[in-house]
């Protein structure tokens, strides 16, 4: 008895180092290209950009302390609530009911499933090329359609007042189609016999899709509020085609600001610092949503 159970134990442990083993080669990168840097960011903040030959020294919260008197970080902040605000649910809400729409018996179904998908697989860069030709003055699409109605002329990437709606609309564009596929995958995960008792009932389609449908996604719409919620603070492909976060940082966002910081100005340790307080900020964020949002979701 006492030889079996050291088998038992010497081929569980085989078992455990070659399991181990296995994983080694992802955990490497993990650590080299994940924690390594994220930690490495964290320690790059709390000192001061070298600069040739003079390496960084240690300066504290002197780069935090910067970043909240910076009225660009800031703006940056403000616009990029304002575009989370609006691309968020708009982006949710135009892929349930694309998802809703290409879910029923209609003609051409594939047609438009393939359609909603297309902006989806194309590059942001490509994407914002499109849309360039769109906002385009006096010969972009936007503009003949509102020379045919008679309108003035307008710089919709130009104006302060536009500019970061333009590159919101595009991401909405861009995003919506992305989301419909987590929802359409999900809606016909339901059992058909749901649709086919609510009609017994004498239910209407939106009554059903309140009490039934809604309550059966909200899984899906946690795991894509998530996805959004990211996204919207990682956006920053469509604006070096369309705007560069002008005219006059109207329509920066803080990524684009972090990029500019690093590679433009070379500030290394100020765009280290505000890379941890969008990495911190977005955990939360995520954190909030997994563990109290999460309670609100029915998975059965």
């Amino acid at each position: 008895m006492r030889s079996h159970g050291i088998a038992a134990g010497s081929t569980a442990s085989r078992n455990a180092v070659h399991a181990w083993l296995m994983l080694l080669p992802a955990l490497a990168l993990l650590v080299a290209f994940t924690h390594w840097p994220a930690v490495s960011t964290l320690v790059d903040s709390f000192f001061s950009t070298p600069k040739g030959k003079r390496p960084g020294v240690w300066v504290g919260l002197e780069n935090y302390a910067v970043m909240t008197s910076d009225p660009v970080f800031w703006k940056a902040v403000r616009n990029n609530l304002w575009f989370a605000g609006a691309t968020i649910p708009l982006s949710i809400a135009l892929a349930l009911v694309m998802a809703l729409w290409v879910n029923e018996r209609i003609a051409g179904r594939a047609f438009l499933r393939m359609a909603y998908f297309t902006p989806t697989v194309l590059p942001m860069i490509a994407v914002a090329n499109i849309w360039l030709f769109f906002y385009t003055p006096q010969y972009g699409l936007l503009e003949q359609i509102t020379g045919a109605l008679g309108l003035p002329s307008h710089n919709w990437l130009g104006s302060p007042s536009t500019a970061l709606g333009a590159i919101t609309l595009v991401a909405i564009w861009k995003e919506a189609g992305f989301f419909m596929i987590f929802y359409l995958a999900a809606l016909q995960t339901l059992n058909p016999s749901l649709r086919e008792a609510a009609a017994i009932e004498g239910a209407s389609r939106w009554y059903f899709f309140r009490r039934v449908q809604w309550p059966l996604l909200m899984p899906t719409t946690l795991f894509v509020l998530v996805n959004a919620f990211i996204n919207a603070f990682r956006m920053v492909d469509h604006l070096f085609v369309l705007t560069r976060g002008g005219p006059d940082n109207a329509s920066i966002l803080l990524l684009y600001h972090l990029y500019e910081v690093g590679f433009s100005f070379w500030d290394t340790a100020y765009a280290s610092a505000i890379t941890v307080v969008l990495v911190v900020v977005l955990a939360g964020i995520a954190l909030f949503q997994f563990f109290v949002l999460d309670k609100k979701v029915h998975y059965k």
